[in-house]
């Protein structure tokens, strides 16, 4: 007989994972957060890198998100290895416009912090400001079909919990007044 083992994931591994793959293609949570800046500084002049980063941060402790990243960056990988198969190869490699997954997976991660998230992500996707553009750079050997989509989720979910806390602050602080 065969004994049975029980599947257990070690949170902690897949959340040094998460970030470890994200530093090897060349995206620092400080990346990231300046695109959060960009998204809010608008509406909250204040706003520091620092609140970013911790938002961030935040984001990228769901294990949701963490699924993501690495699911996306190994399909990229894959794909710059040239093992994925034909049609999807191809896809993936030249970031076909029609091929939505990289956007629904990237979604996944939005979905997590509201509305106001996709109405970031899909400002953001437009314009590719930042570490965004480096991504979307065709010409470097690298391949992050997946990859820009999940910065810029990262990002826009990042914002999203920001303003929400600042509603919520901005409400707790009415509230302290009129006591």
């Amino acid at each position: 007989m065969f004994k049975q083992v029980t599947y257990s994931l070690n949170s902690r591994e897949v959340a040094e994972a998460t970030n470890e793959w994200l530093d090897k293609r060349g995206v620092s949570k400080t990346s990231i957060a300046q695109l959060v800046h960009f998204l809010q500084k608008d509406y909250y002049p204040e706003l520091t890198l620092d609140e970013c980063i911790a938002n961030v941060e935040a984001v990228l402790s769901k294990r949701e998100v963490q699924n993501a990243v690495l699911t996306g960056i190994q399909l990229d990988l894959l794909a710059e290895e040239g093992k994925l198969m034909a049609p999807l190869q191809e896809m993936v490699r030249n970031d076909e416009g029609l091929y939505g997954c990289d956007e629904i997976l990237a979604l996944s991660i939005v979905n997590v912090y509201g509305s106001i998230g996709f109405t970031n992500f899909g400002y953001i996707d437009k314009l590719k400001p930042g570490i965004l553009k480096k991504l979307n750079d065709k010409n470097d050997g690298q391949i992050h079909t997946f990859l820009d989509d999940i910065v810029g989720a990262i990002a826009a979910a990042a914002a999203s919990r920001l303003a929400h806390r600042k509603q919520a602050g901005r409400e707790e602080e009415a509230e302290r007044l009129k006591e």
